[in-house]
C-alpha cells in the first residue's frame, strides 16, 4: 500500500500547463481592495480577472474560481484554500462584506500567488545544492514512542533523500549524517557558509495528542503574520533572513507537501496543510526553507506507518520528486510568440 504513485509526470505537466493559464494577465485587470479591521483584503471578482480564471462558482458559502488546469476553492469564513487539492492554511479567514468576498491581501501576495504564478519567482531555479537537515540528533531525541525516536526516522529519511538526488545530480549537504546533536545555529550557520544557491529541507516528524495525525509542512511567516497558532507580536514585523525568500519558500513548501502525499498515499495519512511559523532554522537560512512534519509519532496508527520502512521510503521519494518539480515550475519561461 506503500507504492511509489506514478503521478509525477502528470502533476508537473499540469501545474507548468497552469503557469501559461495564470500568466495571460489581462493588462487592464486591477485588484479592488476592500477594508475591514483595518485590512487589506482582495474582491474574489478581480482575482478572478487577474489570474484569468474563466469561472466562478459559489454554493452557500463555498467558491470554486476554475481554469483548465487550476482548480482553486475557498469557503467564507474559513481560513483554509485548497489549490488543485492542495491545503494552505490562510492567516486571516475569507470575508463576505458589502456584497463582495474578498481574500486578505497579505495571504494573497505571500502564499497564494507565488504558487499561481511560481516562474515569477527571480533566479528561484538556479540551484543544484540541497541541504538536508536530520531534524533532532545525538542527546536531544526529539519525540519518542515505544517504536522509536524521532531522530532516527529524520536521519533514516534524510539518508535515502541524499541516495535519491544524487542519483539525479545534484550536490547533498547534510548537516548531520550520524547521531550526531547540533544546535539549531550551527545548523543554520552550516547552510549559510555555501556560497552557491541552494534550498534547505528539515526533516521531522511530530507528536501531539493521540488524535492528531497528518501531514504538515511549514515556510517562514512573512514579516507581519504571527507564528501559527499564536497572536501578531512586535517581533513579528522584524524582516529576518529567510523573509527575503518568501516566495521561493511558498513555491518549495507546495511541491515537497503535495508531492509527500501523494507518495504516502491519502488513505495512510491526512494532509494538515501548508502553514507559517518562526522556527530558527526558517528565520535564519538564507536560502529557499522548508520544514517538513512527515506525520504524527504519537497517533497510534501513523506511529505503526512510520515504523515502517515503506513508509520513510515514501517520505524521501516524495521529497526527492518535488525538488525535481519544484526547480521546473521555478524555471518555467513563457515561450516567446513565434511569427508567422
Amino acid at each position: 500500500m506503500f507504492c511509489h504513485l506514478n503521478r509525477l509526470h502528470r502533476w508537473l505537466t499540469r501545474w507548468i500547463l497552469s503557469l501559461v493559464c495564470v500568466s495571460m494577465v489581462h493588462a487592464q485587470a486591477q485588484w479592488d481592495l476592500m477594508q475591514l479591521d483595518g485590512r487589506d483584503y482582495v474582491s474574489l471578482t478581480s482575482l478572478k480577472a487577474f489570474y484569468n480564471f474563466p469561472s466562478m462558482k459559489r454554493e452557500g458559502n463555498n467558491l470554486t474560481l476554475e481554469g483548465k488546469n487550476l482548480i482553486f476553492k475557498l469557503k467564507v469564513g474559513d481560513q483554509e484554500v485548497t489549490l488543485n487539492g492542495v491545503k494552505f492554511i490562510c492567516t486571516y479567514p475569507v470575508i463576505e462584506s458589502g456584497g463582495k468576498i474578498g481574500i486578505s491581501r497579505i495571504d494573497l501576495t505571500k502564499l497564494i500567488d507565488p504558487v499561481l504564478r511560481p516562474s515569477y519567482i527571480p533566479n528561484a531555479g538556479n540551484f543544484r545544492t540541497v541541504v538536508i537537515d536530520a531534524g533532532h540528533g545525538g542527546k536531544d531525541s526529539g519525540a519518542v514512542n515505544a517504536y522509536n525516536t524521532e531522530k532516527a526516522y529524520n536521519l533514516r529519511v534524510a539518508q535515502e533523500l541524499k541516495t535519491l538526488l544524487t542519483a539525479k545530480g545534484f550536490k547533498c549537504v547534510m548537516t548531520r549524517s550520524s547521531d550526531i546533536y547540533l544546535t539549531l545555529q550551527e545548523r543554520v550557520e552550516l547552510a549559510n557558509a555555501l556560497k552557491e544557491s541552494a534550498i534547505f529541507i528539515s526533516i521531522h516528524f511530530n507528536a501531539g495528542g493521540r488524535a492528531a495525525r497528518g501531514v504538515e509542512t511549514f515556510t517562514l511567516s512573512p514579516q507581519g503574520v504571527a507564528h501559527y497558532g499564536q497572536g501578531v507580536k512586535s517581533t513579528d514585523f522584524q524582516a529576518r533572513n529567510g523573509n527575503l525568500n518568501d516566495s521561493a519558500n511558498v513555491a518549495l513548501a507546495t511541491a515537497v507537501h503535495s508531492q509527500v502525499i501523494r507518495n504516502i498515499g491519502k488513505e495512510n495519512t491526512f494532509d494538515r496543510g501548508i502553514k507559517r511559523a518562526r522556527y530558527s532554522v526558517l528565520t535564519g537560512v538564507k536560502h529557499p526553507a522548508i520544514l517538513v512534519e512527515g506525520g504524527f509519532m504519537s497517533h497510534p496508527y501513523e506511529a505503526r506507518l512510520i515504523e515502517n520502512p515503506k513508509y520513510l521510503s515514501a517520505v524521501a521519494r516524495g521529497i526527492s520528486d518535488a525538488v525535481t518539480l519544484y526547480q521546473k515550475a521555478v524555471s518555467y519561461r513563457k515561450p516567446a510568440a513565434t511569427k508567422p
